[in-house]
């Protein structure tokens, strides 16, 4: 295996340094006046070669080493701190308003059609404490194996998977807004 490293610095990175006349007399003044510095490295990994010997040896004799062996890939570490879960770009707000909508629209929906009630008048028919409490519990539920450092990406299998979680979320969410908006303009239920 054979490893080269070289650090190279731009002449190009301090236009101030003079070399645009053809009188350089002193090079170590052009290269300590520069500001900054670029470095660049470079560094190239061979393959190892393996050699066939002319002797021919048996395995039971020497045993086979790799020369080369890959570093081990380590899961990396998630946070399970209240703040990073629940941050903008966290992994609990979207799975857990997406679940909310799902669980919403359906009710809206069935509530719907069975008493004939809007989604303004089951609201306002008592839909607040529901809406709580349902809040309340899947949140809770959503967190719990998220303080234990456990993702929905790595329980995704099959067709179920963490992406189609959030897709129906968000098509749940402008669900609901659509159903209220149109009940909304309609002045009454929609089905």
């Amino acid at each position: 295996m054979a490893t080269a490293s070289f650090s190279m610095l731009s002449v190009f990175a301090a236009p101030s340094a003079g070399l645009g006349s053809r009188n350089i007399r002193n090079t170590s003044q052009v290269f300590s006046n520069r500001n900054p510095l670029v470095g660049v490295r470079c560094m190239a990994q061979d393959d190892p070669i393996k050699e066939e010997s002319p002797l021919p040896s048996t395995s039971a004799t020497q045993p086979q080493t790799p020369l080369y062996s890959p570093p081990p890939i380590s899961k990396p570490k998630v946070s399970t701190k209240f703040g990073d879960l629940l941050a903008f770009s966290g992994p609990a707000p979207e799975r857990i308003n997406g679940r909310l909508a799902m669980v919403g629209f359906v009710a809206a929906i069935a509530v719907e059609l069975s008493k004939g009630e809007n989604v303004f008048a089951q609201i306002s028919d008592g839909g607040v404490g529901w809406f709580l409490g349902t809040t309340a519990l899947l949140t809770l539920a959503s967190m719990v194996p998220l303080f234990k450092g456990v993702r929905a990406e790595s329980k995704s299998k099959g067709f179920m998977t963490s992406n189609a979680e959030l897709w129906n979320g968000r098509f749940a969410m402008l669900g609901l807004v659509a159903l209220a908006f149109t009940e909304y303009v309609k002045g009454g239920t929609l089905i």
